[in-house]
């Protein structure tokens, strides 16, 4: 079944005294969440505020991205079991490298 929806992401920039910060809204019609930022410029590097954009704006980007990866494995957690019998859901996303294997 077909399914499309568009979010709308707004993601707003502050700088002030060497510290970037930033704050990204996701509005997903239904839902509203805010990722956070913030990148502090040492003061013996140069003043590059496009670094410190990138920093911070990355960095709530990366905040948000787990809000929402936490938002869906609490709905996967409150779905029915499966019909198969399967007692416990996979889990969501990529499988991390297995450590006893120097992988």
């Amino acid at each position: 079944m077909p399914h499309t929806v568009e979010w709308k992401v707004r993601l707003y920039l502050f700088e002030e005294e060497g510290t970037t910060k930033a704050r990204v809204v996701l509005d997903t019609g239904t839902t509203e969440l805010t990722g956070h930022g913030a990148a502090h410029r040492n003061p013996a590097d140069a003043d590059v505020p496009e670094i410190g954009d990138e920093l911070a704006a990355g960095r709530a980007m990366h905040d948000l991205g787990r809000q929402l990866v936490d938002f869906a494995e609490r709905d996967i957690e409150g779905e029915d079991a499966p019909a198969t019998g399967r007692s416990a859901r996979p889990e969501t996303g990529w499988p991390l490298p297995d450590q006893t294997q120097g992988g």
